[in-house]
């Protein structure tokens, strides 16, 4: 269950609260036993977007070269069935594709897809009538595709699936001869890609890239799109080495077709460094993003914003390698950059993004003040553009009361958070699973500042709610569980019943994380700790013996 207001804690500065819990003095002990287990939920859509196809016309050089058939209903698709494949016929062909895309993304953007999907089902219909007549050729899979393409356009991706499986079945026994074939693949690849169904999305890109290396040999530059459909899918399958040996090796026939400064570079280096960011690789993905920033430096110059675009990519990989002082320096040029360009608005959600990374890296390496700063600065330019009950002024309220929390300002924190339900309240009600965040975060805030029977019924109101939408063994339940216990704790409930509350977060962590998951090693620890306060010595031996092995695996796994 998702929330309508893109609430989700999806700023990297809310780093779980929960954890201030076990900084508290007077009540445990000062080790990190009753901190709470960072559970990480986050409820992922997938962004779906088309890979231009830069060669569905061969001989063009457009970047967005998308396709159209404008065949209405009045004029039916009877004209495909006479068209003879020779060159004049096709260029012909793909005109009419082209203009057919073009209306149906034109119909979009006026608003009107009423018009738009009965172009799309008018064409349909057409072509099935076809199909069902025994026609099956790369003519009716390529106004399919085009159908598929508008779909998506629309953001109405129910009916794609089944137009894609009707498309590979017809693709399927056609000769790889057959003309417009590669670029029919690479868009079901994009789109078998776009729809996570990326087994089919290899299999699509595959065989372009095979029709293209036998058509054009293995260096030619019209493999560079099929080839990063084809990357992008394998990253996306988990064959992480695969798609970084194409990305590889799009960067090799560009360089050799184009020159090592070509701009054409900065898409596959930029694929390439997030893909080696993404498996852990910072040294190496840093080669890539360094070499991004200066083709766009000797191309544009040092003052473009496409510059600092380069320098937040940099930024990311220094940061991650642990340079954190450099990469504070690389995000406060490329915002100044950015900004003095005037290269985006200064509302807009990238810049909007990079400005919360700057803050946390600021909080990070103990300049909270500055963060601090730049998220009052997000604060009040979201209040300005959107208003101050805007629901998206949520997140920003949230992460300055993250902040203020930092700096053990709890009641500047619990001020804000408060601020922060009520217009969540007014935008999805009181009872929807997004507003247990704040919720969640007032809870431990109200901790800090000895106020545990009123974070105890808080959070019991998140568990409700949290409950109800997730389910009784998810991780956001198994999240508050763990924050609920160390409340209890500190008011001294039963302890028997803390210690079920405990093992029921273990066995949520269990379930999904898996029993060796280094995340159980607190939650053991918790449990050990009240099994020696109830005596209960056969269990805790058994507890503290697992909790002993876990701890030298994942020693051992450090030292590797």
């Amino acid at each position: 269950m998702v929330s309508s207001v893109s609430i989700l804690p999806s700023a990297t500065l809310l780093t779980n609260w929960a954890n201030q819990l076990s900084s508290h003095s007077g009540f445990f002990p000062t080790n990190s036993t009753w901190q709470c287990v960072c559970f990480r939920y986050q409820k992922r859509n997938p962004k779906l977007y088309i890979i231009p196809a830069r060669h569905f016309l061969s001989t063009s050089s457009s970047e967005t070269a998308s396709m159209k058939m404008k065949i209405h209903a009045t004029s039916g698709v009877s004209q495909v069935q006479s068209r003879s494949t020779h060159s004049n016929g096709i260029k012909e062909f793909e005109m009419e594709l082209q203009e057919l895309f073009n209306e149906v993304k034109a119909m979009v953007k006026l608003g009107k897809d009423r018009d738009a999907m009965d172009l799309l089902r008018a064409n349909y219909v057409a072509v099935k009538q076809e199909i069902d007549s025994g026609l099956k050729g790369i003519e009716q899979a390529a106004v399919l595709d085009i159908i598929a393409l508008g779909y998506m356009a629309m953001g109405d991706l129910k009916p794609v699936p089944a137009l894609l499986d009707t498309i590979s079945k017809i693709v399927d026994k056609l000769m790889d001869s057959e003309p417009l074939l590669d670029s029919v693949l690479m868009h079901v690849g994009s789109m078998y890609s776009a729809l996570g169904m990326f087994e089919n999305a290899l299999l699509a890109h595959q065989r372009a890239v095979s029709i293209l290396e036998n058509t054009y040999g293995e260096c030619n530059t019209l493999l560079v799109t099929p080839l990063l459909g084809l990357a992008k899918s394998y990253g996306s399958y988990g064959k992480a080495n695969k798609a970084i040996g194409i990305y590889e090796r799009t960067v090799t026939i560009l360089e050799r077709n184009r020159g090592s400064e070509t701009e054409d570079l900065v898409v596959p280096l930029f694929s390439l460094g997030k893909l080696l960011l993404k498996e852990g690789k910072a040294d190496e993905a840093e080669v890539p993003f360094t070499r991004n920033l200066n083709i766009y430096k000797k191309t544009y110059g040092e003052k473009d914003g496409r510059v600092g675009m380069a320098m937040c990519s940099l930024a990311n990989a220094k940061c991650t390698k642990g340079d954190a002082d450099e990469a504070v320096d690389l995000y406060k040029n490329a915002l100044r950059i950015i900004k003095e360009s005037n290269y985006m608005a200064i509302d807009n959600a990238i810049l909007e993004n990079m400005r919360i990374d700057l803050a946390e890296l600021l909080h990070f390496v103990g300049r909270g003040n500055e963060g601090r700063e730049l998220l009052e600065e997000c604060l009040l330019i979201n209040e300005k553009y959107k208003g101050k009950n805007n629901p998206s002024m949520a997140t920003h309220l949230m992460n300055l009361a993250a902040s203020y929390s930092r700096s053990k300002n709890y009641v500047e924190a619990e001020r804000l958070l408060r601020t922060c339900l009520d217009i969540m309240e007014k935008s999805v009600g009181s009872e929807d699973q997004s507003i247990t965040f704040p919720m969640l975060n007032l809870a431990v805030t109200l901790s800090q500042l000895n106020r545990y029977e009123e974070a105890e019924q808080i959070a019991l109101k998140v568990l409700r709610i949290r409950e109800k939408a997730f389910g009784k063994e998810s991780l956001p339940v198994g999240e508050v569980l763990d924050c609920f216990v160390s409340i209890q704790v500190r008011l001294g409930r039963d302890d028997g019943e803390v210690l079920g509350l405990l093992k029921r977060v273990l066995m949520i962590q269990e379930k999904d994380f898996g029993s060796l998951a280094e995340e159980l090693i607190i939650t053991l620890q918790k449990i050990v700790h009240i099994l020696e306060k109830l005596e209960m010595k056969d269990e805790k031996f058994k507890f503290r013996r697992r909790l002993a092995l876990l701890r030298e695996r994942h020693k051992q796994s450090l030292s590797i």
